[in-house]
């Protein structure tokens, strides 16, 4: 497989990659803090915290599969240098406007759209990159996945300090700084040359296609893959009756009842619970990852379930870690899964079929759960929410293409050893991909609709919350 040839987890190139995602996550987490404070303190409501977040999920919902086209046809890590200068710009602007108390709301409104614009660009090149900068993608992904879970934990603090000793304009200050130094790692990173068949994604130069076909191809590869559009149909249940509801009804109840302080408590648990899950992810290396991860989500019940029978502090806390590990794990599996069983020249584009599909439910979810607790009761919605989060998993373990799907370098390993013709062809398993060091024929071989019975965070890009 030529395994020896390929990069360690810990190269430079990889630490340069590991420090843009960390601090640009780090960044992403100050900016509610400072939305919403910066925006209060100029007379506006809750509403206008609101629209103007919603105006960056938004831009970033609707236009991150076309994102996933341009990626595919052109340099990655120039896009995503690109992206990050226009996030850098905009966030300074918007430093500017809470610093001298110009602040209209449709102007901060335009700036969140433009920086979902710039993220739509950006996202779908992270699942390209990870791949062609580390051979242990999964302990890549491990690694990846508990820096961002520690710099979600620190910025809301970080942002809050800065907010009681300078301003929110020096938290948007400091939000376009991260943008900055992600850009400038970026720009010091030196991708080892693409696998055979990446295509234009590698190589950095527009393929012949146009784009309606490149968009057309992706879409036809992604329903090719049962395991992956089965995910995502999934996750759509999950994101309106579990992680939707959740967030807000946790929020105002743990507030209601306990203080702003102990709901910061239970949410640095969660936080705290996807670090521990994400050091789980390095260690344990399962052969069918989903089937794992999928059996790993039956842990979230705690979280939604602890505070919607009225338990104490302590007991939301624990059960919020508990949860956070098992998505964490899940996201790992998932992440992996995705770069490491689709073929280099579409990973782009089915990637962001995957960020627009995870994220495409979720204020659908929200949106209904004001009037579901109006009409059950906070505490009755949370229960039945966690509920539908032990079918989840099981809604993942019966599509035998999901728990079916063998590890990409497990298929590897068998069919270099020669060890059993189903096994090693991969009949019966899902559409797994050849390795990274495998020829372009294999991986083009790898791209049909799998077998009958075969065996998906943003950055935030996996059905991840």
């Amino acid at each position: 497989m030529g395994g020896a040839r390929r990069r360690p987890v810990w190269s430079r190139d990889f630490g340069l990659f590991f420090v843009a995602r960390a601090v640009a996550r780090l960044g992403d987490t100050m900016l509610p803090v400072a939305l919403a404070a910066g925006l209060l303190q100029h007379g506006y409501g809750a509403g206008a915290v609101g629209l103007a977040m919603a105006s960056t999920a938004a831009s970033f919902a609707g236009l991150v599969v076309f994102g996933g086209v341009i990626a595919d046809r052109f340099s990655t890590r120039k896009l995503m240098i690109g992206a990050d200068l226009v996030r850098l710009g905009t966030q300074a602007l918007a430093a500017v406007l809470f610093s001298s108390g110009h602040v209209v709301l449709w102007e901060i409104c335009v700036i969140g759209f433009a920086n979902g614009v710039a993220g739509a660009v950006f996202q779908p090149g992270v699942a390209s990159t990870v791949p062609r900068l580390a051979a242990d993608i999964q302990g890549a992904n491990g690694a990846i996945r508990i820096a961002e879970s520690a710099a979600q934990l620190a910025g809301p603090a970080v942002a809050g300090l800065l907010v009681g000793f300078a301003s929110p304009g020096g938290v948007f200050a400091a939000h376009a700084a991260t943008y900055a130094v992600s850009a400038l790692c970026l720009l010091l990173l030196r991708l080892p040359p693409a696998a055979p068949g990446a295509g234009a994604a590698g190589h950095g130069t527009a393929t012949s296609g146009t784009f309606r076909a490149d968009l057309a191809e992706g879409w036809r590869e992604f329903r090719a893959r049962q395991w992956l559009w089965g995910v995502i149909a999934v996750w759509c249940l999950y994101m309106i009756a579990v992680w939707g509801p959740t967030v807000p009804l946790v929020a105002t109840e743990v507030v209601r009842q306990h203080g702003p302080r102990a709901y910061g408590l239970v949410n640095s648990a969660l936080g705290a619970g996807t670090v521990v899950g994400g050091f789980l992810a390095l260690r344990l290396r399962p052969r069918r990852m989903l089937r794992a991860g999928a059996f790993a989500l039956f842990a979230f019940v705690c979280f939604p379930a602890a505070v919607g029978a009225g338990l104490g502090v302590g007991a939301m806390a624990a059960g919020a870690a508990v949860a956070g590990a098992g998505m964490s794990f899940w996201g790992v599996m998932w992440a992996t899964s995705v770069q490491t069983q689709v073929p280099p020249d579409v990973l782009n584009r089915l990637h962001a079929y995957d960020v627009a599909g995870s994220l495409a439910m979720m204020p659908v979810g929200q949106a209904l759960a004001g009037p579901a607790a109006s009409a059950l009761g906070a505490d009755h919605v949370l229960l039945t929410s966690a509920a539908i989060s032990l079918v989840v998993p099981v809604a993942l373990l019966a599509v035998p293409a999901i728990r079916g799907l063998v590890r990409a370098d497990a298929v590897g390993s068998a069919r270099v050893a020669g060890a059993g013709g189903a096994e090693g062809s991969g009949a019966g398993r899902g559409p797994a991909s050849p390795s990274l060091t495998a020829p372009a024929s294999a991986g083009r071989r790898d791209r049909g609709p799998a077998p009958s019975g075969g065996g998906p965070a943003e950055e935030a890009g996996d059905p991840l919350p």
